[in-house]
């Protein structure tokens, strides 16, 4: 075994949630390395947020030229020609992936962090060992991220995981997406889109669980208006269902299926210690600073289950770097925003209506709907609304949702509004660039306030 070597930081794995971290660390003086078994970027750079994205905006266009090109002026489509080439929309993702983890890795090194290309094993809190050499480290970051719990083996030629799905392939006809995330939902909706016939298949009553009811409810409704199958309270397991000849029997209802993706719930990727670490329900469990049980060892992003965002982990990150070097600050989780890349997207921050209500607030929803916004009805995207949740007695934003074909962008003028603890009056005072869809928050401001100009 090689001599020991010390670093200030040792971050093991390299997804938003690690590299961010790492290059922070190295922009304040920290020596520092990441320890990445596989790829830079981790799973949302390389088979997870960027190429599913991807994905998504080549469906969407495909679908905007079927339905809308004539209605927008343009002839000479002949929609009986068109098809979506899948493997040409990978192509297209995979140009863009290896550009942004190419980006990622020359800002690590740019920022002085050494990038390790190993699997790593925790020895103590003070060392990992990496190749046959012991590092000596002050402190550790864990940022292994999660992975969607297995189905079972009886399935497993039909079973594509997550991180094997975006590549060049046959995509088949009949298509079962097991799981009821957002990812699932855009998984669904996506393959749907691209003519195929898909069943959701979700194991509870309802999808989009931490959505709004009321988001979840209306994503619901395009669904089945779109003909995508949606099954409920049902799981893939030894004893509920069979497969034969392109049937699933799930419960006694046979589905189409040649193909299964495993979007699932997911749990923390174990990582190898000598050290106990506490888990909880799957994940590593940590503190408000995102420490361990273990002193000296942290754990931000997928693995310790506080969220599956890729923004919220590079936040944790962040607040464990700030937090080495001195700089305490609490980290308000109902303070950022969560985006869910359906179609129309939608997004949320602060409380839900069924939490405000939980909480006891004497509160107020105002609601605007796109179809009354003008940038909207230009573009042909008119489908969605806006709603903030307020406080009655101060006007406080408690909270809003949005489905919109922006939403995930839309939402950060809310992160705006609710972290400088804004309200109603406050949005119907901020003057919006006409037209925009972003006028929508001035007019639910306004119907909070007293009655929207455009309803």
């Amino acid at each position: 075994m090689e001599s020991k070597i010390m670093y200030d930081l040792i971050i093991i794995g390299s997804g938003p949630a690690g590299y961010v971290a790492a290059i922070r660390a190295g922009q304040t003086g920290l020596k520092t390395a990441i320890i990445e078994r596989d790829v830079i970027g981790g799973m949302c750079l390389n088979w997870g947020c960027i190429p599913s994205k991807s994905l998504m905006e080549s469906v969407k266009l495909y679908q905007r030229v079927l339905k809308d090109a004539a209605r927008f002026g343009i002839d000479g489509i002949d929609k009986k020609a068109l098809s979506f080439n899948w493997n040409k929309a990978i192509k297209r993702s995979d140009g863009i992936v290896k550009k942004l983890t190419g980006g990622v890795e020359f800002l690590l090194k740019k920022n002085g962090v050494e990038i390790i290309k190993a699997s790593a094993k925790i020895v103590s809190a003070k060392s990992v060992l990496v190749d046959n050499r012991l590092l000596e480290v002050k402190n550790i970051i864990i940022a292994t991220g999660s992975s969607s719990v297995k189905i079972e083996n009886k399935y497993e030629n039909l079973v594509i995981e997550p991180e094997k799905l975006f590549i060049e392939r046959e995509v088949p006809e009949n298509i079962v997406v097991v799981g009821k995330t957002p990812v699932a939902v855009e998984l669904a909706q996506g393959f749907n889109f691209m003519g195929k016939k898909v069943t959701l298949v979700s194991d509870s009553l309802g999808i989009m669980p931490k959505a709004d009811s009321y988001i979840s409810n209306y994503i619901l409704s395009k669904l089945k208006k779109d003909r995508v199958k949606v099954l409920f309270n049902k799981e893939l397991t030894n004893t509920s269902g069979l497969w034969k000849e392109g049937v699933l029997t799930l419960d006694n209802e046979e589905i189409l299926c040649d193909l299964i993706i495993n979007a699932s719930d997911r749990k923390g990727n174990i990582i190898e210690s000598q050290v106990e670490l506490e888990w909880e329900n799957g994940y590593i469990k940590t503190d408000n600073n995102f420490e361990t049980s273990v002193k000296g060892i942290f754990a931000v992003g997928d693995v310790n289950g506080i969220s599956m965002f890729a923004h919220v982990g590079s936040a944790q990150g962040l607040h464990v770097v700030n937090h080495l070097n001195g700089i305490e600050n609490s980290l308000d989780l109902n303070k950022i925003p969560m985006n869910m890349y359906t179609v129309p997207e939608a997004a949320q921050i602060g409380l839900t209506e069924e939490a405000a209500k939980d909480a006891g607030h004497d509160y107020k929803v105002s609601e605007f709907p796109l179809s009354a916004n003008g940038k909207a009805q230009t573009e042909g995207n008119a489908e969605g609304f806006i709603r903030i949740i307020s406080d009655k007695k101060y006007g406080e934003v408690l909270g809003v949702q949005i489905v919109a074909p922006n939403a995930t962008d839309m939402i950060n003028e809310a992160s705006a509004y609710m972290q400088l603890e804004s309200t109603i009056y406050d949005i119907a005072n901020t003057i919006h660039t006409h037209p925009t869809v972003s006028e929508v928050f001035m007019e639910a401001g306004f119907e909070a306030v007293d009655k929207a100009i455009h309803k």
